[in-house]
């Protein structure tokens, strides 16, 4: 085979039985590497693809169905690499290495020194403090690995609106201006005239107040206010992103999904609520369901349309064909760009439901002209060392809100006949 093992790595971390070695042929990758990494989930889908076509053809038993799902969980793995090395060259953040440990420069210098003049007068081991362990200590990670936290892409494709008071108004109006043909000397009547409507976006406030003692941050040889500052953070970002997609609006964000037809808010907007297109199985998606939702969105808006969906789902929409036998899905081919599915670009949103019968499990449409998330004043840290003595509380605060303020440019994909 052209291609050597790749998916080697990925056998050992699943609970799968063993498989043939068949199952686990995939091209490996530098994941510091976007061609190699582009090139290695073009070659995984390719395989994919056999793969998923024997299964189709009812060729289908135990091993056939592992290495479907084998591969499909290393292409994941693969677009999931390519995403965050998108993301660094949005951020013009390529080279940095995370949790690069550089030597101690000061270390090193008294080290040296002290064996160029200590005085050795026995056999020395470093397995005895006394006998010379002191000189052989062992050398620690000054960076801090944190557990994964999942961070929503909402706000960086919604439109963000900064305000200086205590909340947001945004005026709507129907535009129905009535208008008629008249002949030259014929009455002109009083035509209709458009009808105004207005939303609020009231911030909510989310709050963090963790403690640090004092002495803790004198000694620590890491800038803990800096670490727990980038922590407090993420934090808020992940409660962002589940608030964008589902909040109820209850010192939170309104989430999206409550905007749609049937949801809590569908009422709210002047306009009405986000249109619902079915995907055309009770409980699974079809190819036929993602045409009619693509094309159900109004052509002036398509230009900037997205399919927003989770990652169980968009591996659900990699088995995907047209009635040709073409795979809807299709891989990165080029840095920068994201996978697509019938050629729209995908944007993985973890907060979204899973496929399941009634589930909302995928939108589609212009996220910025759809979604405005309004900050007010950003994040607020008050450093306060007196309220509970030996400890220094770092009272972190942001407010933010966020809404539906234009249902047009938007649709949801229902699970459903």
């Amino acid at each position: 085979m052209k291609h050597s093992s790749a998916l080697a790595m990925l056998a050992s971390s699943t609970a799968l039985a063993p498989v043939p070695r068949a199952v686990t042929v995939m091209p490996r990758a530098d994941a510091n590497d976007p061609k190699a990494m582009i090139a290695a989930i073009q070659n995984a889908f390719d395989e994919f693809k056999k793969a998923n076509d024997e299964k189709l053809n009812g060729k289908a038993d135990a091993l056939i169905n592992a290495k479907v799902d084998q591969i499909n969980a290393a292409i994941d793995n693969y677009q999931t690499a390519i995403d965050d090395i998108n993301a660094k060259i949005a951020a013009a953040n390529i080279g940095n290495v995370i949790g690069d440990m550089p030597a101690d420069p000061e270390y090193v210098k008294a080290f040296k020194a002290h064996m160029r003049k200590g005085d050795v007068s026995a056999a020395m081991t470093k397995g005895t403090d006394a006998d010379g362990g002191y000189l052989a200590p062992i050398e620690w990670d000054r960076t801090i690995t944190g557990k994964l936290k999942r961070i929503s892409p909402i706000r960086a494709n919604a439109r963000v609106q900064s305000i200086t008071t205590a909340g947001f108004k945004k005026l709507f109006t129907d535009r129905a201006v009535g208008s008629g043909w008249v002949g030259e000397t014929a009455s002109r009547p009083a035509t209709s005239t458009p009808q105004l409507g207005q939303l609020d976006f009231i911030p909510g406030e989310i709050y963090a107040n963790p403690a640090i003692s004092q002495q803790m941050l004198d000694d620590s040889a890491v800038d803990l206010e800096q670490w727990l500052a980038d922590e407090v953070d993420t934090e808020f970002a992940r409660q962002e992103g589940i608030a964008f997609v589902g909040g109820d609006g209850v010192n939170k964000p309104f989430g999206i999904l409550t905007y749609v037809t049937g949801a809590a808010n569908a009422a709210k907007h002047p306009w009405g609520a986000i249109s619902v297109v079915n995907s055309g199985a009770a409980a699974a998606l079809t190819s036929d369901g993602f045409i009619s939702l693509f094309y159900d969105l109004p052509g002036e808006y398509a230009g900037n349309a997205k399919l927003y969906s989770n990652r169980l789902s968009i591996g659900a929409m990699r088995k995907l064909k047209d009635g040709q036998g073409n795979y809807l899905w299709q891989p990165s081919y080029q840095a920068g760009q994201p996978s697509t599915l019938a050629g729209v670009p995908l944007v993985e949103v973890n907060d979204m439901p899973n496929v399941a019968a009634g589930n909302i499990a995928a939108l589609y449409g212009d996220m910025d002209a759809t979604y405005l998330v309004v900050d007010r004043v950003g994040i607020r840290v008050l450093r306060d060392p007196f309220t509970n003595k030996p400890f220094v509380h770092f009272y972190t605060t942001k407010r933010v809100g966020g809404g539906v303020y234009n249902p047009e440019p938007m649709r949801a994909l229902k699970v459903a006949a």
